[in-house]
């Protein structure tokens, strides 16, 4: 599959964003808007290529910046700071990630691209806790979904708050977001009424999605759970959109 990747500038409040735009081959006004969170490793070529293979032929995605200046970390080492930074913040992370969800709307709009009543926002790892946190915000969005994400906010959803529909991918033996995360998110979106599913694969840990990630007991990369991942993406994705109408 071939289409265009290039950089797209934005700002939240003072802070200089770059975000990579990602553009399928056969992209139209009919197509869906893809915000793609990253992992806390932030805008990679990787990132890229998710957001592409999410995308697909007719879609436009964008990998959102969370940290500024379109910054790419070489490993966790850096990439631990910057994240729980965000994390402490939950108001400075919901400003970040929905100022990518208006740079791609606005640039879709732009390009004559994209069906604004079609957003949606995916997120790996810290960015599936991102596009969590963006729905708490109650942003018009139809679908956000969370691939072995941070699940717990400091701000928890009001009741009423959460319009998308919410899928969690998660791993049952998760050391990074535990049972008791799952306990507690499944409680808060109960409280906050929300419409959400959450399919937990057993015996997988952190990462399973993510070709990179190889640390025994914490972050394993799992083909079958990751190619069950992005079908169950699509599904969800065409069943929100459909119900939209």
């Amino acid at each position: 599959m071939s289409g265009t990747m290039e950089t797209l500038r934005y700002a939240s409040g003072g802070l200089a964003l770059a975000g990579t735009l990602v553009i399928g081959p056969r992209a139209d006004a009919s197509g869906p808007l893809l915000l793609v969170a990253p992992n806390w490793l932030g805008v990679t070529p990787e990132a890229a290529e998710r957001a592409a293979r999410i995308a697909g032929e007719r879609g436009i995605a964008l990998v959102a910046d969370m940290y500024g200046g379109g910054l790419g970390v070489s490993g966790p080492e850096e990439a631990a700071p910057l994240a729980e930074v965000l994390r402490a913040d939950p108001a400075e992370r919901r400003r970040r990630i929905a100022a990518a969800l208006d740079a791609l709307t606005a640039e879709a709009a732009r390009r004559g691209i994209g069906d604004p009543s079609k957003r949606a926002a995916i997120g790996f790892c810290f960015g599936g806790g991102s596009v969590l946190e963006l729905a708490r915000t109650g942003a018009a969005i139809q679908a956000a979904i969370s691939l072995h994400g941070d699940l717990v906010s400091p701000l928890p959803a009001q009741a009423g708050a959460v319009r998308a529909a919410l899928l969690v991918l998660h791993g049952a033996r998760d050391p990074v977001a535990p049972k008791a995360q799952r306990d507690a998110f499944e409680a808060e979106m109960e409280a906050a009424g929300a419409r959400w599913r959450m399919m937990t694969f057993g015996g997988l840990v952190h990462s399973f999605c993510e070709e990179d990630a190889a640390v025994p007991g914490i972050a394993e990369y799992d083909e079958a759970a990751a190619r069950a991942s992005y079908r169950l993406i699509a599904d969800f994705l065409a069943e929100s959109f459909a119900a939209r109408e």
